[in-house]
């Protein structure tokens, strides 16, 4: 299916014909790399007179801020408190409790992404903080134990009624709908979106968007799709705005992600709190006057814990009209904490090599030496636990472990970091490694790997059987297979090719005897492009034998050098008796002999 890709749009953010024409703009540059992942859809998961049976509405999403006083840290639900909430502290304790297989998703998509990107640093605090922010953390962990929604979440059509307007791009496959597409699933995709996006993370061999894990795993897959360090502020807040380009959503997903890192528990699945305000309707720790939106159309009061007026001892409660300020979730929040020891990129004046060796593999293999470069201060002494990213560049299907391109690889007491290992694909050539200080302007390191095509140095016959015909019939093809070797082992994937040839030393080809085959029926003495198997083994097509008797040569070559050289014996086709492949029968005479 062609995808088409849309941009999610905050009715906060700009009118609707506005939206309109933007999501017009990106489904014409058809460009993935552009596109947020999911759509505005503007409804309250409270507002549900009107839904399909069985089917949730999808939020807009929710402004529900972390409660003001901190979680308990622990991993498992403090005294006096249980999941499903309650009035006064014990509610602001049970905001920190996630739904458990909502929580085991989030971790597992943290592991995987850890081992595939390692460079992007995505903690599940951040996957967490989005789910809480999309859809209440899967409606309060509305999921079946293999992680499926029970009640599919879907946003209403985009039809451009209040909403930017997005024609049908799935058939109906994954949101129901042959006309207007529609958000789907806890961490809220549009169809076309998901097309490209999805991911499969619990291994049951398909890519659903309202299954947790799959979910969790394609939006940490999307938030690590640029080269983004998301250890690093910067970075965090643009994959951030990436997935809704918009401050107030920037502003509490960071705010959940703390809370989160402060703190959080398993609750049962089913027990977790319901967020109440949807973007449209108030969001703030203090709102006395919310107003109407297409996911709570009457307003109506907010009887979320702190609205209309906190209950929470401490700090004023803020001014509704203005978003909070996106924070650097790497700075500490306690006062009782020391502060942070400084930033020791600072204090990096160069890159140098660290002794890498020569960087070159066969194609399909490993390299054997991996890059290795040292950040130095001006007395030329190694700097510690600085950030050095390790990048791809060139055209090379080449990948460092876990089929990433780039990496982030923290430096050692002696300022030493070293790039993960790198295999090379079936694309031969070069391409460069660069390494570069994270955060820094010094100078970075380019180097040059080569990938060279796999090869051969020894060929051989795998049966002893003579390759006879008769004049016009074909050879046996079982004693036309070959095996090619490298230092003794099976050469696999190796380029070979066959040719009839005019003589022992005229490499010639020849232009009579037996040949091959080619695509067309045509008769054609050379053929390019064949390849051993797995196993070294290389069998060669069909050789049709012409009218011509003698001996003649085959000769296969391969990459790397290894040759074999094969005798074909012709015989002629015995007087008076059709060629037939080498069988031979007597006609018998027309009256009997005296």
């Amino acid at each position: 299916m062609a995808a088409v890709f849309g941009r999610r749009l905050r009715r906060s953010v700009m009118t609707t014909a506005i939206a309109a024409a933007a999501v017009a703009a990106l489904s014409a540059s058809q460009a993935p790399g552009l596109t947020p992942p999911h759509a505005d859809s503007g409804r309250s998961a409270s507002d549900r007179s009107d839904d399909t049976p069985g089917t949730a509405s999808g939020p807009d999403y929710y402004t529900d801020l972390p409660p003001l006083d901190s979680p308990t840290g622990s991993a498992t639900p403090p005294p006096g408190t249980s999941g499903g909430g309650g009035g006064g502290g014990g509610a602001a304790k049970a905001e920190s409790g996630i739904p458990a297989t909502v929580l085991d998703a989030y971790k597992k998509a943290e592991a995987e992404l850890a081992s595939s990107k390692p460079g992007c640093n995505l903690p599940w605090q951040l996957l967490a903080a989005i789910g809480k922010v999309e859809s209440g953390q899967a409606s309060g962990g509305n999921v079946d134990a293999n992680g499926t929604l029970k009640s599919p979440i879907l946003g209403p059509p985009l039809d451009g009624n209040g909403f930017a307007k997005i024609t049908d791009t799935d058939g109906g496959l994954y949101d129901g709908d042959t006309v207007h597409d529609r958000a789907i699933g806890p961490m809220q995709f549009i169809p076309s979106t998901w097309e490209w996006a999805g991911r499969d993370g619990n291994g049951d061999g398909k890519k659903d968007p309202n299954n947790i894990y799959d979910a969790a795993l394609a939006a940490g897959h999307y938030l690590c799709r640029k080269d983004w360090d998301l250890s690093n502020a910067k970075d965090l807040n643009k994959a951030i705005l990436s997935y809704n380009n918009s401050s107030d959503y920037l502003a509490t997903v960071l705010s959940w992600m703390e809370y989160y890192r402060k703190g959080s528990y398993e609750v049962p699945d089913g027990t977790g709190v319901l967020p109440k305000n949807p973007s449209g309707g108030s969001g703030s720790h203090s709102s006395p006057s919310p107003t109407p939106s297409p996911g709570n159309p009457g307003g109506g009061p907010s009887t979320r814990p702190g609205s209309g007026g906190s209950s929470h001892p401490g700090p004023k409660p803020t001014d509704p009209s203005k978003p909070p300020k996106p924070t650097d979730p790497t700075k500490p929040t306690d006062p009782t904490k020391p502060p942070e020891t400084p930033d020791p990129t600072g204090s990096v004046t160069k890159l140098a090599d660290a002794d890498t060796g020569t960087l070159g593999a066969t194609a399909g293999d490993a390299f054997a030496e991996r890059v290795q470069v040292r950040a130095k201060d001006k007395a030329g002494k190694g700097v510690a636990k600085v950030k050095v990213r390790f990048r791809i560049v060139g055209s090379t299907d080449a990948r460092f472990d876990g089929d990433a391109t780039s990496a982030v690889v923290t430096t050692t007491a002696t300022g030493t970091a070293t790039a993960p290992k790198l295999t090379a694909g079936e694309k031969t050539g070069t391409f460069t490694i660069r390494a570069t200080v994270v955060g820094s302007s010094v100078t970075g390191l380019d180097y040059t790997a080569k990938v060279t095509e796999r090869a051969a140095d020894t060929l051989a016959r795998t049966s002893d059987k003579e390759l006879t015909c008769v004049a016009g019939g074909t050879f046996d093809e079982d004693a036309l297979v070959l095996k090619a070797t490298y230092k003794g082992a099976a050469a696999d994937g190796v380029t070979a090719t066959a040719t009839l040839v005019k003589a022992e030393d005229d490499p010639a080809e020849a232009t009579t005897g037996p040949s091959f085959k080619d695509a067309d029926g045509k008769s054609v003495r050379t053929l390019k492009g064949l390849k051993t198997d797995k196993d070294g083994l290389l069998a060669l097509p069909k050789l049709y034998a012409d009218d011509a008797a003698g001996t003649f040569l085959l000769r296969v070559t391969t990459a790397g050098g290894a040759t074999l050289t094969v005798k074909l014996e012709v015989t002629a086709a015995p007087t008076g008796t059709p060629s037939d492949g080498g069988s031979a029968t007597t006609t018998p005479s027309a009256s009997p002999s005296a």
